[in-house]
C-alpha cells in the first residue's frame, strides 16, 4: 500500500519541515497571495494575473464543494496517525493538490510545477490524505488551471 509506505518513511525532523511547507498551501494561500502581489508589480501583464489569481481561489471552492459531496473520511491506520492536525475531516480531493496544480497551470510559470509537485505530495507524506486524493486533486486541479490561462 503507497499510504503506508510513504507515512511509514516519515522522521520528526522531516514532519515539522514538511508541516511548515504544507502550511503554506492552506486554503491555497501562498498561490493566492503570490498571484496577487504578481498582479499588483506586473501591470503589463495585470489582467493575466488577476484572471489566473481567480482561478486558483475558484479551484478552492471547487475541491471544498467536492469534499462535502464525497464525504470521504481521512486515512485513519492505526499505528500510523497523521502527523498534523486539519480543519475537517474530508479528505477527497485534496486542496493542496488542487490548488497547487491550479496555479501550476495557470500561472504558467514552469518553475511552479516543481513546487506544486511537493505540495501536493505532502499531505500524503503527513499522513492526512491517500494517494488517490492527492492525484484526483492533481488531476482537477490541472484541468481548472486551464480556465485561468
Amino acid at each position: 500500500m503507497l499510504y503506508r509506505r510513504v507515512r511509514s518513511r516519515a522522521t520528526p525532523g522531516g514532519a515539522r519541515w514538511v508541516r511548515r511547507f504544507s502550511a503554506l498551501g492552506e486554503h491555497g494561500g501562498i498561490w493566492i497571495a503570490g498571484g496577487s502581489v504578481a498582479a499588483l508589480l506586473d501591470a503589463s501583464r495585470r489582467r493575466r494575473w488577476t484572471r489566473a489569481t481567480v482561478t486558483v481561489a475558484s479551484s478552492y471552492a471547487v475541491s471544498t464543494t467536492v469534499k462535502l459531496v464525497v464525504r470521504r473520511p481521512r486515512p485513519d491506520v492505526a499505528d500510523l496517525p497523521p502527523l498534523m492536525g486539519t480543519r475537517t475531516q474530508l479528505s477527497f480531493p485534496s486542496s493542496h493538490a488542487v490548488t497547487s496544480f491550479t496555479a501550476a497551470r495557470a500561472f504558467g510559470v514552469p518553475g511552479l510545477w516543481a513546487l506544486a509537485l511537493p505540495m501536493a505530495f505532502s499531505r500524503l507524506y503527513l499522513g492526512v490524505h491517500y494517494p488517490s486524493d492527492v492525484t484526483a486533486g492533481a488531476a482537477l486541479g490541472t484541468f481548472l488551471g486551464g480556465f485561468g490561462r
